[in-house]
């Protein structure tokens, strides 16, 4: 991981603080340095400083038998993005009502790479056979959001950002060529909402719309997750899809105008 900034400005210490705290995750929760020092592909003296230090600034806490843990204070970094695009707490009452209407699951994600990062999600207690927090990350190619939200880039750039390896940890997904991908984000783009069904996961069925900003621009999806078992495909599309295409329109238009309004910081006073 390090060792890989090319242009004049590029810190190589905050990168390598970045990759220790990327490095750890819901399969490694707790790490030894020597498995920091290994993942991140960094000397363990260097591994070593960096853990010390972002456990001083809160980020890092050493763990029962010696090892490292990551901090609820972590969280702050992520929701600091969230809470600056003003997304959030745009769709957050909205995605309430979709999921007591439908009775159903919500969440909205965003793209990383060729992967879907949730961003924000309204549950119900159903059974599901994948776990899905803020934060989780999915092999976009495989999710009704990740569709919705590589249909909104050009074939091109689709094509680019598909040939980045997911960090998510599942395995790819066999059934369906690249052509076969293509010619859906080319369907998925001009009806406006796209379909998983059990691509992800055995029982999980979702589909998804997209969120757009002031410009028109798909920045996020949204969708509706039910149990395959509970929900038939024709429920999914006749019933929750409407609900579900009016909630984003909805999200849409309000974030447009709240990316539109004026933004001003006042400036504390010396005395103050």
């Amino acid at each position: 991981m390090a060792n890989r900034g090319t242009g004049p400005d590029f810190v190589e210490a905050l990168a390598r603080g970045l990759d220790v705290l990327a490095c750890f995750d819901a399969r490694r929760p707790v790490m030894s340095l020597s498995e920091v020092a290994s993942a991140t592909e960094l000397a363990r003296p260097t591994a070593r400083r960096l853990l010390l230090t972002l456990e001083e600034m809160g980020y890092v806490r050493t763990a029962e038998g010696g090892g490292f843990a990551l901090t609820p204070k972590v969280l702050a970094l992520g929701m600091a993005y969230v809470s600056s695009q003003g997304l959030w707490e745009i769709a957050r009452p909205h995605l309430e009502r979709l999921v007591a209407a439908t009775g159903e699951s919500s969440s909205m994600a965003q793209l990383d790479g060729s992967d879907i990062v949730y961003v924000a999600r309204v549950s119900v207690p159903k059974i599901i056979t994948l776990r899905v927090d803020i934060g989780t990350r999915f092999p976009a190619a495989q999710t009704s959001q990740g569709k919705v939200l590589l249909a909104g880039l050009s074939p091109a750039e689709a094509e680019r950002v598909l040939a980045e390896p997911s960090r998510s940890g599942l395995p790819r997904y066999i059934g369906r060529t690249a052509d076969e991908l293509a010619a859906e984000l080319t369907e998925v783009r001009a009806r406006g909402w796209a379909l998983a069904d059990e691509e992800l996961a055995p029982g999980v069925r979702s589909v998804a719309a997209p969120v757009r900003d002031g410009s028109g621009r798909v920045r996020a999806a949204m969708n509706v997750t039910v149990h395959a078992a509970e929900t038939s495909l024709e429920t999914l599309l006749d019933a929750h899809l409407p609900r579900l295409l009016r909630t984003a329109g909805d999200v849409s238009a309000e974030w447009a105008l709240w990316q539109s309004r004026p933004h001003a910081e006042i400036a504390r006073s010396e005395t103050a």
